[in-house]
Formats: C-alpha cells, sequence, structure tokens
C-alpha cells in the first residue's frame, strides 16, 4: 500500500521490502515510526510529508517507510531501535542499520535539513 501520489511515496510496514529496495538503488531508507494515536504523527503526514520540496527531496534520496510501531512487526522494531516518542524518524543505511533519528514534530525546513544530514552519515 502506498500514500496518495502527491507527498512523500512510502512503502506500509515492509521493512524487508524496503531494506531490499535500498540495496538495489544504492539508497538509504526514511521511517516514519508512528502510531495511530499520535497526533503530531497525523499532523505529520497531513502537513510536511505533503510538501513539494519535501517530498521531492524524499521520493529521489531515499527508499520510504511508514511503520506502524504498535501493530505487527512494529512492535519488535520499536524495540530494537528504542522507540521512546512518536513520531520517530529514522534513517537506516542499506543494512537496516539506524544511522541518524529525530524524535518530534518537523516543519518542512527542519525535515529537509534532517534528511540532508542523515544523507552525510
Amino acid at each position: 500500500m502506498h500514500a496518495k501520489t502527491s507527498g512523500i511515496r512510502f512503502i506500509a510496514n515492509m521493512l524487508p521490502v524496503a531494506i531490499k529496495q535500498a540495496k538495489a538503488s544504492k539508497k538509504y531508507i526514511f521511517v516514519d515510526a508512528y502510531a495511530d494515536w499520535c497526533g503530531p504523527c497525523k499532523l505529520l503526514k497531513s502537513s510536511t510529508f505533503a510538501d513539494l520540496q519535501v517530498s521531492t527531496f524524499f521520493n529521489s534520496h531515499f527508499v520510504n517507510v511508514a511503520i506502524d510501531m504498535e501493530k505487527g512487526g512494529g512492535i519488535a522494531l520499536a524495540e530494537d531501535w528504542d522507540i521512546q516518542a512518536y513520531p520517530t524518524l529514522l534513517i537506516l543505511d542499506s543494512t537496516g542499520k539506524v544511522v541518524f533519528r529525530s524524535v518530534g514534530f518537523l516543519r518542512p525546513k527542519e525535515l529537509l535539513e534532517f534528511g540532508r544530514q542523515g544523507l552525510n552519515r
């Protein structure tokens, strides 16, 4: 399942698929680690992720995956990644190792800076 065509294109709850795509395309992985009940997570999706500059940058430079950290495989990943609050935004290398993180809501300019810093890890 992919998000709507405008905005960041996320693979939903499919980290193994994202890792496979990242290896094939030699890209990092951007993870939106969220919970359904999280208000700032919903705001991030409806505003920051929908921003044209943000979506263009992330769709070009990353394999993007959104994972509900309180359902299915997300529960174990939340423990592995030491997720303490939502939203947590992660950048993983193509092996799935966390190389950069941010916790909390980010405005478009802040998310772009996060992405740029993550590419330099």
